[in-house]
């Protein structure tokens, strides 16, 4: 399978809310995380991520779903980026709030970098939090 391939693979595993264990074995060890995004200050692993991602979706956000537009890969310098629109509605507990029924469509990007192997050694995460937050009614 080529690093694109992985990337891909894990990108829909991470989005259809797999968590570590669905996503694990397309990513290296000690895989970091990286996201100028208020709700993930405190996330810095690829793992971290993997299952905060799982918690939302199968939480507060239990009715979501994510759409990708665009996919592409650098061979140069090992770098996949996948831009998507997530979808959710604030229908159950877990959220800072009780419950809004609120919904956001918020786009993003993951910018993958892929190791020698052909894993995802480092993981960015491009996203306008504010804005989901506002629309949730969160903020």
């Amino acid at each position: 399978m080529s690093a694109f391939d992985t990337a891909k693979q894990f990108f829909h595993a991470c989005e259809s809310l797999q968590g570590w264990e669905g996503c694990k074995d397309y990513v290296a060890a000690g895989a970091t995380f990286s996201a100028q995004s208020e709700p993930l200050v405190d996330v810095h692993t690829v793992e971290n991520y993997c299952e905060w991602m799982a918690g939302l979706g199968k939480g507060p956000l239990a009715e979501c779903s994510y759409e990708l537009h665009s996919s592409s890969y650098d061979e140069t310098s090992g770098t996949a980026l996948f831009f998507g629109t997530f979808t959710g509605r604030h229908v159950a507990d877990g959220g800072p709030i009780a419950p809004t029924q609120k919904q956001t469509s918020t786009e993003y990007v993951y910018a993958l970098t892929m190791d020698a192997s052909g894993k995802v050694a480092k993981m960015c995460k491009i996203w306008n939090a504010p804005w989901a937050l506002k629309e949730l009614g969160w903020a």
